[in-house]
């Protein structure tokens, strides 16, 4: 069977480019993997050979994905978390071993086959021992790559279904993870869920994602929103009317989710409250509630303005989604990911400098993974070459676009800072002040230097002043 593969690479810096390939030969049937196809990575600085290993394993139905550097391929397991690794020894910026390491400390369960010439066995055979499943010598012969796979898949305990419930959420973060692994653990239980955190922070992803997990994924999965309806609306979707039944009837035996449920009229907060206890406990037919916030509903219920029934009964298992200013490891992975989803169907594509993916990176995003999104999505469409530039980027966000300061900035205000408090409250003395710093007085006079700081600005009058 003919098989046409798109290997795509998604680049930190430099976006998405994507290129189609005609196989040209066949190995065996691949195994099967929970009726998924097997995912391969295959990463090597050279071209020829990124190209056979794409066509001959795109040929046996594998997924394949290639990438030309260690870096690129830490960010493609990211993206799609692949079964197997198939990685040169000799990568650009990082040892085949030290990438391995790495490959390894971050997932554990991916199996890896290293590539090695004839001269370094020795170094395939270590790699082996830091936990590379098997190693293939180039040139690697048809039969030799075939068998290869189908044992490395074989003995592989990384199931893609493990993470097709969470694809959709891309994150390199170990914040998100911890979230993630939260979720997961909520999704084998059927108690109500609150899911809190700013607007755009993929609250509802995760619902869909925890559905996803759960038993009830065959189930329907049924959206109630609390602030895209008038009360009469809101009721009726609710409770249901002549024309329709309730939200909790509509999702029976699967997931209800409730969102922006702190915007619901406080009278039908009481009304929900009711309706959730006569279904509880919940069994296989009742629905699964998981309810979305943006504010603080212990402090409205403080207030009067939450029924407290109605919170104890849905916040049985909390999660707090982080804004995207707490998680910017985040935000070039998150460009790249959807640079690749604006391109679509029309081959589009863009590119981004290095310095504008810095200045998305540093940049305050109070609409978060939504408001990214709109603006990558609007860079595509809007410019006209093939790479998008800082000053493009600087013109679309407007003279006033709230930005982060560098690292090496605000590191350097944090200390001139520091120097100058500690200065101020020894009203210039500098023994005092560098005591106080636990500093000897010979530091912190270079200190002061450094940061272009006068003693004689902190005596006196002067101090005082300030």
């Amino acid at each position: 069977m003919t098989n046409k593969l798109m290997p795509a690479t998604a680049s930190l810096g430099f976006g998405i480019s994507s290129r189609a390939q005609r196989p040209a030969e066949s190995l065996a049937e691949p195994m099967a993997v929970s009726g998924h196809k097997p995912k391969i990575l295959v990463v090597d600085e050279d071209s020829m050979t990124r190209r056979v290993m794409a066509a001959r394993l795109g040929a046996a139905s594998y997924a394949v994905q290639t990438v030309g550097s260690a870096q690129k391929a830490l960010e493609r397991c990211v993206l799609d978390r692949p079964n197997v690794v198939i990685a040169d020894l000799h990568l650009a910026g990082m040892s085949g071993t030290a990438f391995l390491k790495e490959l390894k400390s971050r997932w554990p369960l991916i199996t890896v086959v290293v590539l090695t010439a004839h001269g370094t066995i020795r170094e395939a055979v270590e790699a082996t021992q830091c936990g590379a499943f098997s190693y293939l010598i180039k040139p690697i012969g048809r039969e030799e790559l075939a068998g290869q796979m189908q044992r490395a898949i074989a003995a592989s305990t990384f199931n893609p279904s493990d993470s097709l419930w969470r694809e959709k959420i891309i994150s390199r973060s170990q914040l998100m993870e911890d979230r993630l692994a939260i979720a997961n653990r909520a999704a084998g239980c059927d108690v109500p869920v609150l899911l809190t955190g700013e607007n755009g922070t993929g609250k509802e992803l995760l619902a869909r994602a925890i559905h996803a997990a759960s038993a009830r994924r065959k189930r329907p999965f049924v959206v109630v929103d609390c602030n895209a309806a008038h009360r009469e609306r809101l009721q009726a979707e609710l409770f249901g009317d002549e024309s329709r039944a309730s939200a909790m009837q509509r999702a029976r035996g699967g997931t209800l989710l409730v969102d922006r449920i702190d915007e619901m009229p406080l009278d039908l907060q009481a009304t929900l409250a009711s309706a959730i206890g006569q279904s509880s406990p919940a069994g296989p037919t009742s629905p699964r509630i998981i309810c979305t916030a943006r504010r603080d509903l212990g402090m409205l219920a403080e207030k009067r303005e939450f029924c407290r029934d109605l919170l104890l009964q849905i916040n049985v298992f909390s999660i707090e989604i982080p804004p995207l200013g707490r998680r910017r490891e985040d935000i070039p992975l998150l460009v790249s990911h959807f640079l690749e989803q604006a391109t679509g169907p029309t081959g589009k594509k863009r590119i981004y400098s290095s310095k504008a993916i810095e200045l998305l990176a540093t940049t305050d995003w109070p609409g978060n993974v939504r408001q990214l999104f709109e603006l990558v999505k609007q860079h595509v469409a809007l410019c006209d070459g093939k790479h998008i530039s800082k000053e493009f980027v600087e013109q679309s966000l407007g003279p006033q676009a709230p930005a982060m300061p560098a690292f090496d900035e605000a590191r350097d205000q944090f200390a001139r800072d520091f120097l100058a408090d500690n200065l101020h409250r020894a009203q210039g003395n500098v023994t005092k002040a560098a005591r106080s710093a636990k500093r000897n007085r010979s530091d912190f006079y270079k200190l002061l230097n450094r940061y272009r700081l006068q003693v004689s600005d902190f005596k006196g009058d002067k101090a005082a002043n300030r």
